[in-house]
């Protein structure tokens, strides 16, 4: 099977959950799956999708999994005492198909259905690959992996340059994500930071990645007093979760220019840093810059992760650019884990409610905006003054 253990999905689920136990333990959500590939039909494979969920939702953690999440210094004991309890339950995931699409909905507890997304997008992706490339020669892939690498190992400064892989979502297949890590930790010892991969932090013995993702923020604007308060209200509840621990700050969920509204000197000093995951990442680094001076910290203090779509050529332009002017990390994706020769899927699973209430991700790139109520996005933009975003 695809996935064998519930340690094989990203840190930032098990970083976000415990938060959730904590903070939000009687929020409820629903997400949904969408493919932004043009003209990929999905239906054919559904069946073989349905007996890997349900296969996943057998699974239980290990003692070994459970002792080594509790090794993390941010993992509290009380939450991996509740993981020795928790299973996914199939009724919370539905499969099926609805207007000629492979459909998927993830609707229950949050606590009980938040680690779903990752698991299920490498199931989709696996058993895609299996059938349009199934018996596919990896010669290409790695040398791909290769020049990647001389990239990096060519570039002047490169003890600066900070790799991680963000790509379990979307990779090729369970093994080729192994060999790549494999791969880059031997290649690149000193410039391969870790894996947002929990399993294969744990058994390759690297550094697992990862604090929040959009859905976090966005089920804060269900769940916090005012919707317009509703980011400074995610990261205040996050800083009462982790007192200052894994202090990355996502972005985009309303937009650059909300977040600077919210971001103030408070959460400059008090954050380690930002992501930047859509828009124009040279604008959003020197826009960063500059904002964090008005605010009076020293840019060269803060660091700066970019996870949008990277590639290595826009990864070592990125370095070049801000390389000495903060400090860098860089989280790729699809371009390590999925880039063999075929085309990747563009496949996500978002959260649309919680609580019964409409969320949306607005975002800086408007094609990774989500939201299935128009009325509500409306509403959204409307109060946080972006009436003329699209």
């Amino acid at each position: 099977m695809i996935i064998e253990s519930l340690l094989d999905t990203d840190l930032y689920k098990f970083t976000m959950m415990q938060c959730v136990l904590h903070q939000f333990p009687g929020a409820s959500v629903e997400y949904r799956f969408r493919c932004r590939n043009e003209g990929i039909d999905l239906r054919p494979y559904m069946d073989e999708i349905k007996a890997e969920v349900d296969h996943l939702c057998t699974l239980r953690f290990k003692d070994e999994e459970l002792e080594y999440l509790r090794s993390l210094r941010f993992i509290k004991d009380d939450f991996v005492e509740f993981l020795s309890l928790f299973q996914l339950k199939r009724k919370y995931i539905d499969i099926s198909e609805k207007e000629g699409q492979l459909a998927i909905t993830i609707k229950g507890p949050w606590l009980h259905t938040i680690l779903f997304e990752i698991p299920v997008l490498a199931i989709v992706n696996e058993t895609y690959f299996r059938h349009v490339a199934p018996n596919i020669d990896k010669t290409e892939g790695r040398r791909r992996l290769d020049a990647k690498i001389q990239m990096i190992e060519n570039e002047p400064d490169r003890e600066l340059i900070s790799i991680s892989d963000f790509g379990t979502r979307r990779r090729f297949s369970r093994e080729w994500q192994k060999e790549v890590l494999e791969t880059l930790k031997a290649r690149l010892p000193h410039e391969f930071a870790g894996t947002s991969n929990v399993l294969y932090a744990k058994e390759l013995d690297l550094i697992p990645m990862g604090t929040m993702a959009h859905e976090y923020l966005q089920a804060c604007q269900a769940l916090g007093p005012r919707l317009r308060d509703s980011q400074t209200y995610a990261f205040e509840m996050w800083a009462k979760e982790y007192r200052g621990d894994l202090g990355i700050a996502l972005t985009d969920v309303y937009g650059i220019e909300p977040f600077l509204k919210d971001f103030d000197m408070y959460f400059c000093k008090l954050f380690d840093g930002v992501r930047q995951d859509s828009g124009d990442p040279e604008s959003w680094g020197e826009r960063m810059i500059e904002h964090y001076k008005a605010n009076r910290c020293d840019p060269r203090t803060k660091t700066f992760i970019f996870s949008d779509s990277l590639t290595f050529d826009r990864l070592i332009r990125l370095f070049r650019r801000f390389k000495g002017r903060v400090k860098l990390g860089f989280g790729v994706g699809t371009n390590l884990t999925n880039d063999l020769g075929p085309e990747p899927l563009n496949i996500v699973i978002k959260m649309v409610r919680a609580n019964g209430q409409p969320v949306a991700k607005i975002s800086d790139t408007p094609g990774k905006s989500l939201c299935d109520d128009p009325s509500y996005l409306a509403y959204l933009k409307q109060v946080f003054g972006m009436t003329d975003k699209k």
